[in-house]
């Protein structure tokens, strides 16, 4: 009998030693059985490889800005599991994730009496996000997929108000395919039959796939270019941009993240936030101040004085990292270096390869995350040294990689910790454990 909060969360965590990822109908079974909790609401239902985390949060923080109450249903969480399921600006309480867990379970215990079998640890969770959403008056709910989309647990929702495709690049090859046009693919499984989809336009590759898609299932479908917005500044605070269109382009919006990337990803959740309100009268103001106010975990995030955290994670972030950079002026502006951890099933060599082709670090510090696929420091140091000359510094030990970090660096040179979003929770934890003083 599971009578605690922290009681759930070991259960779930425990989860993926006994499931695996289910078909599509199981998933629609489950929520058929919890009663398809929030069916009701307007869905929105993003996909991508990368920015899709930072669309969703910039969209919620739009619709928020009109008055609008918003779910969102996200993944992986850095610190606590509770992140991925939120109510406007608030992840929910340990009592309420207690009282959805208690729910779920209970549709669980009979499914599995019956024969079927448990959800996975991903669809788990989505059941009890749905749930939470069910019991509060949210008017939007924004999901984000886990992996992929066409075979995601989220998919499952069959009628959205709007789906949304961030940039594609390669990453879960062994899942998704090895190809740009395969992963687009996958990710265009969720667009619906009339339903509209605005996409980033970036990659011809992976547009003509989704445009394609887009055609047979009759779905409205708006490309987003690099075209549709001006980059003004780029900052170490903030990055400033506006539509390119001429009615409207001395409208500067500003994000307080400086990844270049996120132009476009801001830009893709205003046309995304215009498409939704089109029938309601809109305060651009109001816009602006919510995107400036924003404050979106793991994304360039600057978590102490010096020491800056990026969930680049696979190729496409990594270029996106890099271009941030260069924007920032940073092999110019004075020391910095990279710590790096990565996981086995990411392309790690290729990411480290890019790096050290296109960066001028002063040092790279190499450390391990606490996940089984974690790849030991030894492998990733020995990738180091084949492509660059600066000193390569291998430390198991988070705590140990940021002090020597420090060390290469001096007490005026930035810290950049990259490769993976377990590195970036594992940074926040041992700041918020006050063990690590930057």
């Amino acid at each position: 009998m599971i009578t605690t909060y922290e009681e759930a969360v070991a259960y779930i965590e425990e989860i993926p030693k006994f499931t695996k990822k289910h078909r599509q109908e199981h998933t629609k079974e489950f929520l058929r059985r919890l009663g398809n909790p929030a069916f009701d609401r307007k869905i929105i239902h993003v996909a991508g490889t990368n920015g899709k985390g930072s669309v969703c949060a910039y969209l919620k923080a739009i619709l928020m800005a009109e008055g609008k109450r918003t779910g969102f249903f996200t993944s992986p969480h850095l610190v606590s599991v509770n992140e991925r399921i939120r109510v406007d600006n608030e992840q929910i309480d340990n009592e309420t994730f207690f009282h959805v867990f208690r729910q779920v379970l209970e549709v669980v215990e009979e499914m599995e009496n019956e024969g079927v079998e448990h959800p996975s640890y991903f669809e788990f969770l989505f059941g009890m996000g749905m749930k939470a959403f069910s019991e509060t008056d949210v008017e939007y709910i924004i999901l984000e997929t886990g992996l992929g989309g066409r075979l995601d647990a989220t998919n499952s929702v069959e009628h959205p108000a709007l789906t949304i495709i961030t940039s594609i690049s390669l990453d879960h090859t062994d899942i998704l395919g090895d190809t740009i046009e395969q992963i687009a693919g996958e990710k265009a499984g969720i667009i619906k039959r009339n339903v509209p989809i605005f996409y980033d336009g970036s990659n011809p590759k992976a547009s003509e796939v989704i445009r394609q898609k887009a055609q047979e299932l009759e779905a409205p479908c708006r490309e987003i270019s690099k075209n549709a917005f001006e980059i003004r500044e780029v900052n170490w605070k903030y990055i400033a941009f506006s539509h390119a269109n001429a009615y409207d382009k001395d409208v500067i919006f500003q994000v307080p993240i400086c990844g270049c990337y996120q132009a476009m990803n801001a830009e893709i959740a205003l046309q995304a936030a215009e498409y939704l309100l089109e029938n309601e009268t809109i305060h651009i103001e109001r816009w602006r101040e919510a995107l400036k106010s924003l404050h979106w975990e793991g994304r360039m995030e600057r978590v102490a004085p010096h020491l800056t955290i990026d969930g680049a994670h696979n190729p496409g972030a990594i270029e996106a990292f890099v271009e941030s950079m260069k924007a920032l002026g940073a092999d110019e502006s004075g020391r910095y270096v990279i710590v790096f951890s990565a996981v086995s099933d990411k392309k790690y060599e290729w990411m480290i390869e890019y790096l050290c082709r296109n960066l001028n670090a002063n040092a790279y510090i190499v450390t391990e995350i606490e996940d089984v696929r974690r790849v030991p420091v030894q492998d990733l140091g020995r990738a180091f040294e084949k492509y660059t000359d600066a000193k390569v510094i291998c430390k198991a030990n988070l705590e140990d990689a940021l002090q020597a970090a420090r060390a290469e660096c001096g007490e005026d040179g930035e810290i950049y910790c990259i490769g993976s979003l377990y590195l970036a929770g594992m940074v926040k934890k041992l700041l918020e454990g006050g063990s690590y003083h930057a």
